[in-house]
């Protein structure tokens, strides 16, 4: 069986082998976040600086090596590239369901962000580079939404593993192996040329003008939007609900993105140039639901629901619009400047959080979304006046 691409075919375990490496660009840091409340008393002469770094460390080295994996690409077999930085990956995780010290745990850790930066970038770079037109669309919607599932899926297996004992946890470090066997797949799949009609073949450099328009964009909906995975358990409590409430809650929020990936050419062909403008809308409103001062699961969940749906739409539009606005030999470099936003905005979030709170004095977890909701319906105001020129809110090509 063959997989249109929109420039000729691939097989279908090529098209899997493609799935496989983004489903483990989630993975960093995953398994050991549940835990991190326990390595006190796993590593108890470790200070608390140490285990931070256990969770900050890998998104810190991600970031460079995104950058680096981007060039690098422009130059060398991406392919290459991907098997390196997948073995790299597998090492590392090996060795953290080895390690018996924090300090290899950190440094293992630290080993994974090295692998999956150079990986990263990769799992939206080759859905670029083998299809084209509606095809890649569709395709990065699949790809953003087998990111999301498998966030979801592992973050539960993680959780079981980690009462069984703790070192199982890193289990799941253990996936890239499969993207390791499918990548023979890949090698016997070689991307056809791009067509001469493509918008990619239109630019003869990087629309920098474009791609900064993006990474702004993407930061201030990834930002906004994380305030549900960092307040919504703090709000929950505070209601008098369960920890597991919460835990559902943010699981509805995982799902919600994965969604619009399942239909993302259908959403756009219902809304055109809209499309961003009613994302961005459904997501105020569900930052404005969440904001409410007297929480119920329903608000929580619904709000979580939204906000979720909005983001899952914008965020593979937004690595469709960096691919279109580079030529094809830059498409990679593009997604990784456009893709490193992410992580940055996931290691600041925190502290801007907390700087808006002092700064507007606040003393309810709950204004941070009310102040978010505002953001964003300030950006989908911007976005009714621009949408039809404008190429980073609204239609591009």
């Amino acid at each position: 069986m063959r997989v249109n691409t929109g420039k000729g075919t691939i097989s279908v375990m090529a098209l899997v082998a493609i799935w496989s490496v983004s489903a483990i660009v989630s993975l960093p840091g995953l398994a050991v976040s549940p835990m991190l409340d326990d390595m006190q008393s796993i590593f108890p002469h470790a200070s608390e600086l140490e285990v931070e770094m256990l969770e900050s460390l890998p998104s810190l080295l991600i970031i460079p090596f995104m950058l680096l994996a981007g060039r690098w690409a422009t130059r060398g077999n991406k392919l290459r590239l991907l098997v390196v930085g997948t073995t790299i990956f597998l090492v590392s995780g090996i060795w953290c369901m080895l390690a018996t010290t924090l300090v290899e745990l950190i440094a293992a850790s630290a080993l994974v962000g090295v692998g999956a930066g150079m990986i990263i970038p990769l799992s939206t770079g080759l859905v670029v580079d083998y299809f084209t037109g509606d095809r890649r669309v569709k395709q990065l919607g699949i790809s953003s939404a087998v990111n999301n599932l498998t966030l979801v899926v592992a973050t539960s297996a993680v959780g079981y593993l980690a009462d069984v004992e703790w070192h199982l946890a890193f289990a799941v470090y253990l996936l890239p192996a499969v993207t390791l066997m499918l990548i023979p797949a890949l090698r016997r799949a070689t991307p056809a040329p791009e067509p001469s009609t493509s918008a990619q073949n239109r630019q003869t450099k990087l629309n920098v003008k474009v791609i900064i328009g993006l990474v702004l964009f993407y930061f201030a909906i990834t930002y906004t939007s994380l305030i549900v995975t960092y307040n919504t358990s703090y709000v929950a409590s505070l209601a008098g609900m369960r920890s597991s409430d919460a835990g559902i809650v943010i699981s509805l929020f995982f799902l919600a993105i994965m969604a619009p990936g399942l239909m993302l050419n259908r959403i756009v062909a219902i809304f055109g140039r809209m499309t961003n403008l009613w994302s961005l809308l459904a997501m105020s409103l569900g930052l404005l639901l969440m904001s409410l001062p007297h929480p119920t699961y329903v608000t929580l969940a619904s709000g979580a629901i939204l906000t979720g749906l909005g983001y899952g739409v914008m965020q593979p539009i937004i690595y469709d619009k960096a691919a279109t606005n580079a030529p094809p030999h830059l498409a990679t470099l593009a997604l990784a400047i456009v893709m490193t936003t992410n992580y940055l905005a996931i290691l600041v979030a925190p502290f801007m959080i907390d700087a808006i709170d002092r700064a507007f004095h606040a003393t309810s977890h709950t204004f941070a979304y009310l102040f978010n909701s505002i953001v964003v319906l300030i950006i989908a105001i911007v976005t009714v006046f621009t949408y039809r020129e404008n190429r980073v809110l609204g239609s591009d090509d």
